[in-house]
């Protein structure tokens, strides 16, 4: 049991996501932060919450609260998190960190003079099999890194009667399909190989200039999930609905990342595929549980997730047994597991073993640079 008290900002699909995760490994929840004071108590009702919060100010004065976590829209993240901070309280923020490098490089600033734990939720990183991948290339079982090549590719803007708030540039930024999800593959991809990027080079395109905004702001899935027929209005669009990144690492690897969020029956895909002198691996989000090691002179080999088969860096991180698969919501439980163990251990000079806001900064640096070399149509050094 963690002897922590946490506040969750946010209630819409991620928020929710993150509640359940903090129960699962016995985390006080002390409430929940809706856009408005009727969201705030519907969620507290349905969550089983004890407290729903009337505002930002109540959350960070409330002295049961130790951390708190951001489920909210973009735009709001660099403000609450630079709050949270100020008012001594540890910080897991949904990614991205903020909307541009001046502010997220503040934040880091600001969260290395404190002894407070500040995290972004990259949680993909902690399905088991990648954090097994993490482990072989630090073991040198992989060799010298050729290339890191995959995608990331859903299908819910496929429509131009899709919407979100993340369409809109002034609302999520200026990126969406390389920021929203491309983003996680970066991340993942250099937290098991740790090549840092040193030149990308981008071509994105805007399927839909114009999207078809349902007028009251019912959001894509809620309205195919109740069938909903709503009235729309038409608004422009500048964000990305696809595209292709290549990277040039330093050291010589190169990569190569497809983003899209338009290409039909692809629910939530990230794939990779490292090619090392060793050997090969590959992995796929909607086969979590397999990962695929291949080789030139014997026999490939697919690994099933397994305690009993990982490295014992990555056992802490498995919790059942072979056959019995674990998924997207114990990611977040994971990540969250790494982050309040670092809490509780109290040595805030030792290494996070959670992503940082400082690889939050990486990936808007890097989000910035691949927004340049698209209008550019140029390569790009970081």
């Amino acid at each position: 049991m963690y002897e922590v008290g946490v506040a969750v900002i946010g209630a819409g699909f991620i928020g929710p996501v993150h509640v359940e995760a903090l129960r699962r490994l016995g985390i006080s929840v002390t409430g929940i932060l809706g856009v408005s004071d009727k969201e705030s108590q519907g969620a507290a009702r349905s969550l089983g919450l004890p407290k729903a919060y009337g505002g930002l100010e109540e959350v960070l004065s409330d002295e049961g609260v130790d951390a708190v976590h951001l489920a909210v829209p973009n735009k709001l993240h660099f403000r609450m998190a630079r709050e949270a901070l100020g008012a001594g309280k540890h910080v897991m923020c949904e990614k991205p960190l903020a909307m541009n490098s001046e502010e997220s490089a503040e934040l880091v600033e600001l969260a290395a003079g404190k002894d407070l734990a500040a995290a972004v939720n990259y949680n993909i990183r902690f399905y088991p099999l990648s954090l097994e991948a993490a482990d072989m290339v630090r073991r040198g079982k992989v060799g010298e890194i050729y290339s890191v090549c995959g995608s990331y590719v859903q299908d819910w803007l496929y429509y131009d009667t899709d919407y979100n708030w993340r369409v809109l540039a002034e609302e999520g930024g200026e990126l969406r399909a390389v920021a929203d999800i491309g983003t996680h593959w970066m991340d993942l991809t250099h937290a098991i190989t740790g090549l840092e990027v040193e030149a990308v080079l981008a071509d994105l395109k805007t399927v839909y200039p114009v999207r078809n905004r349902p007028k009251g702001e019912v959001e894509t899935f809620k309205a195919k999930m109740e069938e909903v027929a709503v009235e729309t209005e038409p608004v422009d669009i500048t964000t990305d609905d696809y595209g292709c990144v290549v990277f040039h690492y330093r050291g010589g690897a190169r990569g190569v990342l497809w983003c899209s969020q338009v290409t039909a029956g692809r629910k939530n895909c990230l794939r990779y595929e490292i090619a090392g002198s060793k050997c090969a691996l590959a992995w796929e989000s909607e086969k979590p549980n397999e990962l695929w090691i291949g080789h030139r002179d014997g026999p490939n080999e697919l690994l099933v997730r397994d305690p009993a088969l990982v490295g014992a860096d990555v056992v802490p991180f498995v919790n059942f047994p072979g056959g019995h698969n674990e998924g997207f919501p114990d990611t977040f439980k994971q990540n969250f597991r790494a982050f309040y163990d670092y809490i509780e251990a109290g040595d805030f000079s030792a290494e996070p073993t959670y992503p940082t806001f400082a690889d939050g900064h990486r990936e808007i640096a890097l989000c910035e640079a691949v927004l340049r070399s698209n209008r550019e149509q140029t390569w790009v050094e970081l």
